[in-house]
């Protein structure tokens, strides 16, 4: 089965499948920081942190990359939208392929809790870290995919 996107790119189960299996097993002894799977064409990004109140959260989009975020430890909230409407809050960063978006509209919220993960296209403008009621502790495998 191949995933095909809005804008034309492709992303083959099989690298969604050794990415999940990879993080399922291996995600809770993982330290942060980056574990290449396939180089820069398959990579899983390690990180830890304390979710924040929306407010102090921004939208963001990548244009090389499919995200896949699991929850490993903790929960958060992840908002989803398209760019419509959108206002850049900074330009497109070619070295770190993203790009950020005032807050102006509320989007589809998902609540992520351990072993919960969403997947988001290039053009799926998505905001992480947001608090599901308090601010937690949360650690996260975003897993990199190339289209």
């Amino acid at each position: 089965m191949i995933y095909v996107n809005r804008s034309g790119g492709i992303c083959r189960t099989a690298e969604i499948e050794k990415a999940l299996a990879y993080v399922r097993e291996n995600g809770a002894v993982l330290a942060d920081g980056k574990t290449f799977l396939n180089g820069d064409k398959l990579y899983v990004s390690i990180q830890s942190y304390k979710t924040k109140a929306r407010v102090d959260c921004k939208y963001e989009a990548h244009r090389r990359y499919i995200d896949i975020q699991y929850i490993i430890e903790g929960r958060e909230i992840i908002a989803v939208t398209d760019a419509a409407g959108l206002r850049e809050r900074a330009p497109y960063s070619e070295e770190k392929d993203v790009v950020f978006f005032e807050d102006d509209k509320k989007g589809t919220e998902f609540e992520l809790h351990a072993g919960d993960y969403v997947v988001v296209f290039p053009e799926d403008v998505h905001m992480p870290k947001v608090c599901a009621g308090e601010p937690s502790d949360v650690k996260k495998a975003v897993v990199k995919i190339l289209i």
